[in-house]
């Protein structure tokens, strides 16, 4: 029931002949949905769990593609300049509404669209309590210790991340989350459209490595918390949270500990023992895993 809910107040950005045949597909179709495509010239189509692509209508048209980003904008492409940008806009709900097509460029930076060509509806129903087994095995004396999360890409770290981070405001500690992209938190107008808990800071569109900086001089975080590791500034900060006794939650791409240590971007967090937590993550079909280790 969650997934339909979510499924129809995303679609609600989308124009209403678009809407209308979506919302028609079986219940137990849309229940399985995670991702709505529009491609110019190519028919609507729905990703549903496992990754597979289907195509239910007719091809999309220019006009559906503006009038789609003119909804989600409430027509105000101004004020959303910056994260047009981006590539994606934020949604009510959590939702995403990634951009793609011919870009106006300066200085290196991406402007604005000059024209769409693609749209992915990405519906947020993120999975609660899926930490709660996982918790007490990152916990010392009711200290968190800190953690890195690594699995490859679409594996679901981002959802076991910002479950962790609920589960600690539950337990009455305090997390500053750097939010880049918005994908953790999913801020809309300064409120939190994910579950983060009670006591989540979040730092939202502003690069990670700033956002962390940000958090820990101005929020006294007890566990600072960020959604993939891939800059330099990112790893510093979270060395340097380490380093005044700050706790760090982090996720990372990587299918093992020997693949991350290869990677120079991340050795310094090794080299330094900043995680004394693993968690690795295996899926067959829908199941997840959570394996967790100490590291140091």
């Amino acid at each position: 029931m969650e997934r339909l809910q979510a499924v129809r107040e995303a679609s609600t950005v989308l124009p209403r002949e678009l809407r209308i045949v979506l919302l028609a597909q079986p219940a137990e179709r849309q229940g399985d949905w995670e991702e709505i495509r529009l491609r110019a010239g190519r028919g609507m189509s729905c990703v549903d769990g496992s990754g597979r692509e289907k195509t239910i209508y007719r091809p999309v048209t220019a006009e559906d593609l503006r009038l789609t980003v003119e909804l989600a904008t409430r027509a105000s492409l101004q004020s959303v300049s910056e994260k047009l940008s981006a590539g994606f806009l934020p949604l009510r709900g959590g939702h995403r509404l990634g951009i793609c097509g011919t870009t106006a460029i300066r200085e290196g930076r991406i402007l604005h669209f000059r024209s769409i060509s693609s749209l992915n509806l990405r519906i947020a129903c993120p999975v609660t309590g899926i930490g709660e087994e996982v918790l007490p095995q990152l916990l010392e004396d009711g200290h968190f210790c800190s953690t890195l999360i690594l699995a490859p890409p679409g594996e679901g770290k981002t959802t076991l991340l910002r479950d962790l981070i609920r589960l600690l405001g539950e337990r009455g500690i305090r997390t500053g989350l750097a939010d880049e992209r918005g994908e953790v938190a999913a801020l809309y107008q300064g409120e939190p459209q994910l579950d983060v808990g009670p006591l989540a800071d979040v730092a939202d569109g502003c690069p990670k490595g700033e956002g962390l900086m940000l958090l820990l001089r101005g929020m006294s975080p007890r566990v600072l918390a960020v959604d993939e590791i891939t800059h330099p500034s990112d790893v510093s900060a979270l060395c340097q949270g380490a380093n005044c006794g700050t706790a760090v939650l982090a996720t990372a791409h990587g299918g093992s500990l020997e693949e991350l240590k290869s990677r120079s971007v991340c050795k310094p967090l090794l080299e330094q023992n900043v995680f004394s937590r693993l968690i690795t993550i295996q899926r067959e079909g829908r199941q997840r895993t959570y394996r967790v280790e100490r590291i140091s």
